[in-house]
């Protein structure tokens, strides 16, 4: 039975420690009915409860969204229950209304209780500035500005809650208010009386208002006069801000501006009424989506149609919910026909994306606030407690058993003696036998006293001390010019003070990767063309001339007629603006080119080159924009790949220069030579057929017809992954190619970028029109469409050329590699969790290190019709790579769950290297290397979103997802939604008790910042949504190094070894006083004067322990960046634990023991130690202990700091100082001033002989065993830490990155090199190929490698298919409305089209050259061999 009760006790005090309090006080979502919005038309009565009210279903969410963590009516109540989460807390209430009762009564109750209010009353102010300033951050959202329709005659019936009223609302009165965003933006807040449907009516003004917009310009006669009142009442778009935005409200977004609601389309600026949104804030895909309005409503493109009654409509919506990928809605209009029209997600943009490349678009707000879909996947505000504070309340309660365990033994004790010595008539117990004067009684008011006497074993000066010290610790990092952006000049900023320490003990980091990671853009690095690699120069070696390179002709102007179309100087856009790709080789081969003979060697090459960037700047769907003020060509692609590519080709010469429906117009480097009109020196080209990419075809080829060759040829031009296109190359042809290009996209993968395959084919004209006809009859079928499609597809797509292949950067952050290396090296696990596809996550993983050259990557993905179900993929998984792990048994069933961190040192990996991989031949491709089986690289989990959804869907599924997952280097999460990243970190937090950190800067990353125990967030372009949620502000990801490894790690061993000299200390103390009740009948009596008691945490000691925990340093900040392998102290907890408490008290223990007894003994041994023969007052020997016991507990922290400053010696001795003063002092006061016990003490104390014998005596004995045991250590068995501060001591220049190999323990601390530095100073790759790229540092930590068997290995559990990596990646919307519409234009020409149309002439199969070469690109004689 007695385990049952400890079992219950435990299960008590587990969920009284996990007790959210945030639960009280968090809103609870309901999602509410489906909802009805009504636009221009009144609500059914059915909405009006008997009394008139709105029923509250149909009251929806206001769209103030807030992320701090207090309002005015909550800050009390819930700062007073998360500051009493501390045992100590309650205890210290305890003691303190104890003492208002006169019995209990040492001094005054108000002074008693002063203490616990100054320390309650500082945390709370602490709490409270850190929460305005997320009201401030909240506010600046919140106050963002909009354009929403306003007028007389148009009215928005739906009706809102009432807004908050946060610390800003509540507390400064409205004229003290600063102003809003934009001007006149104060009078915004008159806007809530829309709640009841009233319009508030527009003050006449002077002038036209700045927050009206009209859509007709107003005539400037009538700008010259008063805005009349009939202008206020013509439709018009009003400034508000986001706050005030209430659903059904019509609002009109311009390009480059965020949502602030989810909005259906009405119409956009765009012919096709199309919309390009960046989706990168949700999902992290840095590719646009395009979005398209709603067919019937497209005729609302101004504000006066908006208005107009005959456009009343209705919207019928799901209850919101937070599926990003699904809405269903129906459009009631009841003028059309048909009258009810359906919409979905293509028809919606949500709240946190961001309009691009279109001008403006009108929409209908249909959900607002915690409605939206990123807000519904973000979770409340979290009350966050650090680990050490966790750790601190069973210490506590130790101490307060100790403390009861005391006090009960003086009570019994103290009542037994009062009872034996009563009867024989003891004069101190005279009368000791009344109802209120009783041993019994008495028994019980000793206990009480003693827990007065005794209450600084649990001491309220230490959680000051550590707010003080976390102060101290945030200002540090702000001031840390190591973490200071110096393009922004923005500091690192602590949000969160409490969690400094936690900073030091994190296991597992969990990253975005857009904005993160990347710095949103892709820079053309690379590309392998007829064999040969073609690397760009680096940006600061790159001439003006260069830029210039390109021949244009000043003299020519635009063509008016065709918008898209600018001047030949204005390509500098496409050619200067944004990362300019350059490659002296490059130049020279095309410039060669342009002058050589047909039968030259360099023929084949130049028509290669020709062809490849002809395959570049036109294989793609991106339209094309000039800039009305520099008159510049802008790219507008929905896909940052895409862009990169056709950049590219512009910048090498190949420029795009747009399309008039289906006409493509490229300028070339020979384009100058032609003569005549601009647009006719241009190669035209008519798109006939657009075979789109999507992840299972992995290429994209578009079919086209030259309209100025000699011959009018069809060609298909084709882009994709590279296994794709080599098994539709052209068997037997050009096989040396395939196996050059091969052996270069294995070296652009190991560089971490971004590859791509191209190729092309001419086509017969007969074969075109006979596959036309099969695919127009795919595209029109009603059944299986989709496969159709792909199969003709697929028909043309064979027999292709290979052309060569580029390879694109996704440029990474600054330091990022090295970074993310170094944490790894720290024994920290990076997890990345990205919106992303499959191929990008593992891209960005080989780039960033957390995927080696030669790791082993295992892909579980879900919802694909062939594939096997995610719970069999993961059990493949753990019976091929891991059958040694001990998850399944003989029976291949699951075992049960012993989950336990796993270790993250180098036999944990080559424990996992035996591990065989076995080759498994698909069918499909046999490109992996001969060593498939043999990777000694470790594994790395890929996992995507819709796996993530069946693996949290139960117990079963998620336990065996973290049980793998611990088995592998890293984890990747792909296509997951912001909600699915807060259950991956809890995953692992709650999973395995782990520290955890996230990272990101997105409004997707939100609710993993929220979940995990420390969040950080990025201020990058993507806003400033994670920052105002985060505990930590930071401009770059590099500084996350700096952050943990130094500040993180000194903050945790600072608290750490404060914490356990404070405990310490105070031990001492009350142990005098416990060893005096021997002596003193456990009467609970003070040994020494109360206010030696009353100092003793105020100014005896403070000051030490203090100085530990601000300038304390268990190695300098040099030292922990070199090795970041000592974080491995912080991770483990080394410098906090039970183990660590228990040992400082038992010194406590053995000191004051040491200190009472042989100063006690000293004084009892002989008759007085006064001259004048009387013998000693008590006062005289006890004062001696307490000078005695400020020596050693001083001394002791002192002992315990690792670096001694200036500051450290001030704190050290100033209480000692302290103490031999007021002792001076306070024994010359006299009873004439006030009662002092003590007076004319110090000329007893100080003229006494043992009082000089027993300091030094008791201090050497009282700290000799500490200081023998740390000598030992430190000569016989150092640790790490002790070596590096013995060596930087020694030699503090020393590069200790490099030299670190000093004595045993960093050699065992320190694994073997990664693979790719040992090759690397071994001479890097035997490649004879030189890739030139202008990221040293991350090619020095990813040398290139030189053939297939080198590459990472990559299994996909849902197939089965085994593959070698190569670096496939490109980013593209999937069956979009954008695409939609251009297959839909396509198919609509084709339908139509009339004969007469040009017919190409018949081209021999053996005339195939390299996409109709022009006769001038090569100055030939005769005409070119025809290839075989």
């Amino acid at each position: 039975m007695a385990p049952t009760g400890r079992n219950r006790f435990i299960e008590f005090y587990s969920s009284l420690t996990t007790f959210n309090i945030e639960s009280l006080f968090a809103k609870k979502r309901k999602s509410g009915p489906p909802r009805t919005i009504f636009v221009n038309e009144g609500l059914p009565r059915d909405y009006w409860d008997v009394k008139g009210k709105i029923k509250s279903e149909h009251v929806y969410a206001t769209n103030q969204v807030i992320t701090s963590k207090y309002t005015i009516l909550t800050f009390f109540p819930r700062n007073l229950l998360e500051q009493f989460r501390r045992i100590a807390n309650v205890f210290f209430l305890f003691i303190a209304v104890l003492q208002f009762f006169g019995v209990f009564s040492t001094i005054s109750p108000g002074l008693v209780i002063l203490p616990l209010l100054i320390v309650v009353g500082i945390t709370a102010i602490k709490d409270g500035y850190e929460d305005v300033k997320r009201h401030q951050s909240d506010r600046r959202v919140n106050h963002s500005a909009v354009k929403i329709l306003h007028s007389s005659e148009w009215n928005n019936p739906n009706i809102m809650q009432r807004k908050s009223r946060t610390f800003v609302r509540g507390l400064i009165p409205k004229r003290l208010r600063p102003a809003a965003v934009k001007p006149n933006m104060a009078n915004i807040e008159k806007v809530e009386g829309l709640g009841n449907g009233s319009i508030p009516e527009q003050p006449a003004t002077t002038m036209l208002p700045e927050d009206v917009e009209f859509d007709e310009e107003i005539p400037e006669h009538e700008r010259r006069f008063s805005f009349h009142i009939h202008h206020s009442k013509r439709p018009h778009w009003k400034t508000v801000i986001w706050e005030d935005v209430r659903v059904g409200d019509i609002v009109k977004i311009y390009d480059n501006e965020s949502f602030p609601a989810d909005i259906l389309i009405c119409s956009t600026s765009e012919d096709e009424n199309v919309a390009f949104v960046e989706t990168k804030n949700l999902d992290g895909e840095t590719n646009l989506k395009s979005r398209s309005s709603v067919p019937e409503l497209t005729h609302m493109r101004t504000a006066a149609a908006c208005a107009e009654k005959e456009n009343a409509f209705s919207v019928e919506l799901d209850r919101p919910d937070n599926n990003m990928f699904r809405l269903n809605s129906t459009v009631n209009i009841a003028h059309a026909t048909p009258p009810r029209v359906s919409a979905d997600m293509s028809n919606v943009l949500l709240r946190g994306t961001v309009l691009r490349n279109t001008s403006w678009v009108i929409g209908v707000v249909l959900f607002t606030g915690e409605d939206t879909k990123i807000v519904q996947n973000s979770g409340g505000t979290p009350s966050k407690q650090s680990k050490v504070e966790r750790q601190m309340n069973p210490q506590v309660i130790l101490n307060l058993i100790l403390l009861s365990l005391m006090a009960t033994a003086c009570a019994i004790v103290d009542s037994i003696l009062e009872k034996r010595d009563y009867p024989g008539g003891a004069p101190w117990l005279y009368d000791d036998n009344t109802s209120g004067d009783n041993p019994s009684i008495n028994g019980l008011v000793t206990w009480a006293f003693a827990l007065i006497t005794f209450q600084n074993i649990v001491p309220i000066s230490l959680y000051i001390s550590i707010e003080a010290v976390r102060t101290c610790q945030a200002a540090f990092i702000y001031f840390d010019s190591h973490m200071v952006y110096g393009k922004t000049g923005q500091a690192t900023l602590a949000r969160s003070w409490n969690l400094s320490d936690d900073l030091g003990q994190i296991e597992y980091i969990f990253s975005d990767k857009t904005g993160t990671l990347t710095q949103n853009s892709m820079v053309f690095r690379l590309c392998s063309i007829g064999g040969q690699v073609y690397a760009g120069d680096p940006e600061k070696d790159i001439s003006p001339e260069a830029r210039e390179s390109i021949s244009f002709n000043p003299d020519e102007s635009a063509s008016t007629d065709v918008p898209d179309m600018p001047t030949k100087e204005t390509a500098a856009a496409a050619i200067g603006k944004k990362p300019f790709f350059h490659s002296n080789k490059l130049s020279q081969d095309l410039s060669t080119a342009l002058h050589s003979e047909s039968t030259s060697p360099n023929a084949a090459l130049a028509r290669a080159l020709n062809g490849f960037f002809t395959v570049l700047a036109l294989c793609h769907t991106v339209l094309t924009s000039v800039d009305p003020e520099t008159g510049k060509i802008e790219y507008k692609a929905q896909s940052p790949d895409e862009a990169a590519l056709v950049k590219a080709a512009a910048d090498v010469g190949y420029v795009f220069r747009g399309r008039e429906r289906e006409m493509l117009y490229l300028q070339t480097p020979l384009s100058n030579d032609k003569e005549g009109d601009q647009k006719d020196t241009y190669e035209k080209y008519e798109l006939l057929n657009i075979l789109e990419f999507n992840s299972a075809r992995k290429r994209m080829s578009v079919v086209l017809r030259r309209l100025d060759g000699d011959d009018n040829r069809v060609f298909l031009l084709m882009k994709g992954a590279d296994n794709v296109v080599f098994e539709r190359l052209k068997e037997g042809v050009d096989q040396t190619l395939k196996d050059q290009t091969e052996m270069h996209l294995s070296e652009f993968a190991n560089e971490g970028l971004r590859t791509l395959t191209l190729a092309y084919k001419i086509i017969p004209d007969q074969e075109y029109e006979a596959w036309s006809d099969r695919y127009h009859q795919a595209t029109v079928a009603l059944e299986d469409r989709e496969d159709q499609i792909d199969a003709v597809s697929d028909e043309l797509e064979q027999n292709v050329r290979l052309l060569g292949a580029t390879a694109i950067e996704d440029k990474l952050q600054d330091g990022v590699p090295e970074t993310i290396a170094d944490l790894k090296k720290a024994g920290i696990k990076v997890w990345v969790a990205t919106g992303d596809k499959l191929e990008t996550a593992i891209a960005i993983g080989h780039s960033t290190n957390l995927i080696g050259s030669d790791s082993n990557i295992v892909v579980i993905r879900g919802g694909h019709d062939n594939s096997r179900p995610v719970y069999q993929q993961m059990i493949g998984a753990v019976q091929e790579f891991f059958p040694e792990s001990g998850i399944l048994d003989d029976n291949g069933a699951v075992t049960s769950s012993v989950l336990h961190r796993q270790p993250s040192n180098s036999s944990f990996h080559d424990a996992q290297r035996h591990v065989p991989l076995q080759r498994v031949q698909t069918g499909i491709s046999s490109i992996v290397g001969s060593d498939n089986g043999s990777r000694p690289g470790g594994f790395v989990l890929v996992v995507d979103g819709t796996a993530l959804g069946y693996a949290f869907s139960d117990e079963k599924n998620k336990d065996l997802l973290l049980r793998l997952a611990m088995l592998c280097e890293g984890v990747i999460c792909c296509r997951v939604s912001p909600l699915q990243k807060a259950l991956v970190v809890k995953l692992v937090k709650d999973g395995l008790g782990a520290m955890t950190l996230a990272i990101g800067d997105g409004a997707n990353d939100v609710s993993m910042i929220q979940a995990a125990d420390v969040g950080v967030g990025i201020s990058g372009e993507e806003g400033l949504q994670a920052v105002n949620s985060s505990d930590y502000a930071i401009a770059q990801f590099r500084f996350l190094k700096r952050l943990l490894l130094v500040h993180g790690h000194w903050s945790y061993a600072r608290n750490g070894n404060m914490i356990l000299n404070f405990f310490y200390k105070n031990i001492v103390c009350i142990g005098v006083l416990w060893w005096f009740q021997i002596f003193d009948a456990w009467s609970s009596a003070y040994a020494f004067e109360y206010t030696y008691l009353l100092f003793w945490n105020s100014f005896w000691t403070i000051a030490p322990v203090i100085a530990i925990g601000i300038f304390d340093r268990i190695a300098d900040s040099h030292i922990l960046m070199a090795l970041p392998e000592l974080y491995r102290f912080g991770r483990e907890g080394s410098w906090f634990s039970m183990k660590w408490f228990v040992l400082y008290m038992l010194d406590g223990v053995f000191q004051s023991a040491i200190i009472y007894f042989l100063i006690h003994y000293t004084y009892s041994s002989t008759p007085t130690s006064r001259t004048d023969g009387y013998g000693q007052y008590q006062y005289e020997f006890t004062t001696t202990m307490v000078f005695s016991a400020v020596f050693v507990a001083n001394l002791f922290n002192g002992l315990n700091t690792a670096v001694w400053t200036g500051w450290v010696f001030f704190a050290v001795f100033i209480g000692i100082i302290l103490v031999w003063i007021y002792t001076a002092i306070y024994d010359l006061i006299s009873p004439g001033w006030f009662y002092t016990p003590v007076y004319g003490n110090n000329i007893f104390v100080f003229h006494s002989a043992y009082f000089w014998l027993c300091l030094p005596l008791t201090v050497c004995l009282a700290l000799a065993p500490r200081y023998i045991l740390k000598a030992y250590k430190f000569i016989f068995a150092p640790d790490d830490i002790d070596i590096m501060r013995w060596a930087n001591k020694i030699n503090p220049n020393r590069d200790y990155s490099k030299e670190a190999y000093l004595h045993n323990g960093l050699e065992a601390l320190r694994r073997s090199p990664s693979r790719a530095i040992s090759e690397q100073e071994a001479g890097g790759s035997a490649s004879n190929i030189s890739l030139h790229t202008t990221d040293t540092h991350r090619r020095s930590l990813r040398p290139r490698q030189s053939t297939v068997s080198f590459s990472a290995s990559r299994t996909d559990m849902s197939t089965g298919i085994r593959s070698v990596h190569r670096g496939f990646d490109f980013s593209a919307e999937e069956g979009g409305p954008a695409m939609r519409r251009m297959q839909s234009n396509l198919s609509e020409r084709r339908a139509n089209s009339q004969p007469g149309l040009p017919k190409a002439k018949s081209v021999s199969k053996r005339s195939i050259g390299v996409l109709s070469l022009p006769k001038s690109f090569l100055k030939r004689k005769h005409p070119p061999p025809t290839p075989p």
